[in-house]
């Protein structure tokens, strides 16, 4: 028995040994799918001397860390946006002799000025998601397709708080791409980003997710952005941030940088959000936001020292709205907000973003804290009324220029 044992453990060891010089060697021999014995998308790796199986996508002949089939999975769907805007015309500009004293070698002030961007197609419909600030105040709207094929763009609605915009052409057999569910994205997660920066084509780069809910950016107002490295420039506004099997996980919307080009830190608006806003454009013409009629501003630890208050961690309300919906449902400046519904909020992005998601007329539970007490304020939500400001960057925050 011993002996039987003793040849057993050695013919294990030496096929081991053969594994690990093969892994080793010749790994492509065992990711060549059905002579591996393993379900296509799974390979063979070592750590450690020991064999183990990898779950990394297999995506081009079982290539380990190709993402060639999302890449051509998504972009067909992925267009090109050239958003063309007349300035005015001077009385007299049509005058050779105007011309030539105004403006001298230089073409007239008259031509159309140009901005590139990017879209993507979600319905088969012909509807398409965008940048707000890719085509706003355009006065005409070409789209081009990679197929070759274009055509002019409707404009079905815009909403500048999330700067997002909903388009529409008339093409047939048009290339859809399906939305992810961005409730499973993680941090680390790979993410391909696809758009036509600067205008030189169809570009498709690859990164991971670097942080989720990135708020207080100042781009827009309201702000949950998808944080990646995956190298997005001017003209990939508007375009797509996919998934390692090509499903929309957000619209590319602004980048960090001080040179105007990547530098490793780009925001997409999640397809959530994108899907929720274009819905409400398309059957309502407008974004349904909930609104309470409040200032609000961030609770650090020295007002709340100040003010002696016993939590450190809320939003403190400067200003109510007089016969506004927070001041009927009892609100009083000096109040901190420490949830609203059963969602805590620590920040004032937090909370615009939880009272937008409130359905106007419904009756919402907002948990204060006044003073020493705690207390649960039944509050009547009206209609977020449209916004009439616009928010500046950040000046390190590009994306609103021209893609």
């Amino acid at each position: 028995m011993r002996r039987i044992w003793l040849l057993f453990s050695q013919t294990v060891t030496v096929m081991v040994a053969v594994l690990f010089v093969i892994a080793t060697l010749k790994p492509e021999w065992l990711r060549r799918s059905g002579e591996s014995g393993l379900p296509v998308g799974l390979s063979l790796g070592t750590v450690s001397g020991s064999t183990v199986v990898s779950a990394e996508p297999l995506a081009r002949g079982g290539v380990v860390g190709s993402y060639s089939t999302a890449a051509k999975r998504a972009s067909p769907s992925v267009v090109s946006i050239t958003a063309s805007k007349a300035t005015a015309r001077y009385p007299r500009s049509g005058d050779p002799w105007f011309q030539y004293f105004f403006f001298g070698d230089k073409q007239s002030r008259s031509e159309a000025q140009v901005g590139l961007g990017s879209g993507v197609i979600v319905s088969a419909d012909g509807f398409l998601l965008t940048n707000n600030h890719v085509i706003e105040g355009a006065s005409d709207i070409d789209v081009q397709l990679p197929d070759g094929r274009s055509a002019s763009a409707t404009v079905i609605g815009t909403d500048p708080e999330s700067d997002l915009a909903v388009l529409k052409i008339k093409l047939d057999r048009l290339p859809v791409m399906t939305f992810s569910k961005a409730d499973d994205l993680q941090v680390g997660d790979v993410v391909l980003a696809i758009g036509n920066p600067f205008g030189v084509g169809q570009t498709v780069t690859s990164g991971i997710v670097s942080a989720l809910g990135r708020d207080q950016l100042g781009i827009n107002t309201f702000e949950n952005f998808i944080q990646t490295d995956a190298a997005i420039n001017p003209g990939n506004s508007g375009g797509a941030l996919v998934d390692a099997n090509g499903n929309l996980l957000g619209i590319n919307t602004a980048i960090y940088s001080r040179s105007g080009g990547n530098m490793g830190i780009g925001f997409a608006i999640p397809a959530n959000t994108a899907r929720q806003v274009m819905e409400g454009l398309i059957s309502e013409g407008q974004v349904t936001r909930g609104w309470i009629g409040v200032e609000p501003r961030d609770l650090t630890e020295e007002i709340a020292d100040t003010l002696n208050l016993s939590v450190k961690q809320g939003v403190l309300i400067t200003g109510v709205l007089q016969n506004g919906p927070a001041s009927a449902g009892g609100m009083l400046p000096g109040d901190v907000v420490v949830k609203v519904g059963e969602q805590s909020v620590v920040n004032t992005a937090q909370l615009l973003n939880a009272v937008a998601s409130l359905r106007p007329h419904s009756v919402a539970s907002i948990s204060v804290q006044r003073a020493d007490k705690s207390m649960n304020l039944q509050v009547t939500v009206a209609q977020r009324p449209k916004s009439t400001t616009r928010l500046m960057p950040h000046p390190d925050i590009d994306g609103r220029n021209g893609g």
